[in-house]
């Protein structure tokens, strides 16, 4: 199991690394951008991820992961004045909060008991609970971007049509072709 734990630590750094690739050709406004009333802007998303590793992370193995100052309502709303580094601030917080949680967590600690809006889990049912979570919204953050980039935008792992080019396996030769 201490497998487990050095996979989530690297699960959640590829992640968010793949988040912060995707909004890097956005322009501050596009980052604001919703494609409909209904819609998530990027920023609402990453405020929404930042917001909800605050409450899940601070304390995690000893309070809920839901706190009680946490407003999830006001994760889905722009304020008045708010700007692309605020966001980002928080985004940052997050997962500062996340890896001072999860860094120091061993083996044993996987069967701990944690609660989550007083619901129990064990601490890798939490931790997957969270990967799953967050992964799923930063899915929704590169296709936002790669939308808004357009032409700007640049593949964060096999470009289209390049296939072949990354068709080799770990010795240099190609794999086989189906004939």
């Amino acid at each position: 199991m201490g497998g487990y734990l050095d996979d989530a630590r690297m699960s959640f750094r590829k992640y968010r690394r793949m988040a912060e690739k995707a909004m890097e050709p956005i322009s501050d406004e596009e980052f604001f951008r919703r494609l409909d009333p209904e819609s998530n802007s990027v920023a609402i998303i990453v405020k929404h991820i930042a917001g909800n590793m605050r409450s899940r992370w601070r304390d995690f193995l000893t309070t809920d992961g839901e706190k009680p100052d946490r407003e999830r309502d006001t994760e889905f709303e722009e304020a008045p004045g708010e700007t692309r580094a605020d966001v980002m601030a928080r985004w940052d917080e997050g997962w500062r909060l996340l890896f001072e949680a999860i860094d120091p967590l061993a083996e044993a600690d996987l069967e701990r008991t944690v609660h989550i809006r007083g619901e129990a889990h064990s601490v890798l049912q939490a931790l997957n609970r969270q990967l799953t979570h967050y992964a799923s919204h930063i899915g929704q953050i590169v296709f936002l971007a790669k939308h808004l980039a357009g032409p700007r935008w640049t593949s964060l792992s096999i470009p289209r049509g390049k296939s072949k080019e990354y068709d080799v396996d770990k010795s240099g030769k190609p794999y086989p072709t189906k004939a």
